[in-house]
């Protein structure tokens, strides 16, 4: 391969590869979160630190795992009460994550489990609440798992691009 034909491959491969810039220590540009307001949340209007800046995947996560006890401890109670079988247990407790997801974040902004951990829902496109609407398309992707797995720029699940809202702290 001849230099000038490795030169001009190089340049067409570089137009298409992504990645971050080299960072320029003269001018302190180029690196991620370096002058340039790069952190998660920035181009959505929020703060990068204290409340309403975007929260965390671990405390998100930590939020959902109080939801579902919750729930399996509000289904423990319908089973002591005879209202649910053992067959039918998996299904009630999705049930019942799923309605206090979506009734709390409609009514409050926030789940119980998110009330704990200091965090909210909030709508991205300058509404003043998450509607019920939203709030059960949202539980529902959540439901699938798959779309809470994967996030943008701004650590926003799928489930809350689709939705247009975001968890932030309170």
């Amino acid at each position: 391969m001849t230099p000038l034909y490795a030169g001009r491959m190089a340049r067409g491969i570089s137009s298409w590869l992504s990645g971050p810039e080299p960072f320029d220590s003269g001018t302190g540009t180029g690196a991620p979160g370096q002058d340039r307001g790069d952190y998660p949340g920035h181009r959505l209007g929020l703060p990068q630190y204290g409340s309403g800046s975007i929260a965390g995947f671990g405390r998100r996560a930590a939020a959902l795992l109080v939801d579902w006890l919750i729930a399996y401890g509000l289904t423990a109670l319908g089973m002591s009460l005879g209202l649910v079988s053992l067959t039918m247990m998996s299904t009630v407790v999705l049930a019942v994550w799923f309605v206090l997801g979506a009734v709390s974040v409609r009514l409050f902004g926030f789940t119980p489990g998110q009330l704990a951990l200091g965090l909210m829902v909030v709508s991205v496109d300058n509404r003043q609440h998450v509607g019920f609407g939203r709030a059960v398309v949202r539980g529902l992707l959540a439901a699938l798992v798959i779309p809470a797995l994967f996030t943008d720029s701004d650590q926003r699940s799928l489930h809350d691009l689709a939705t247009k809202t975001a968890v932030v702290r309170r």
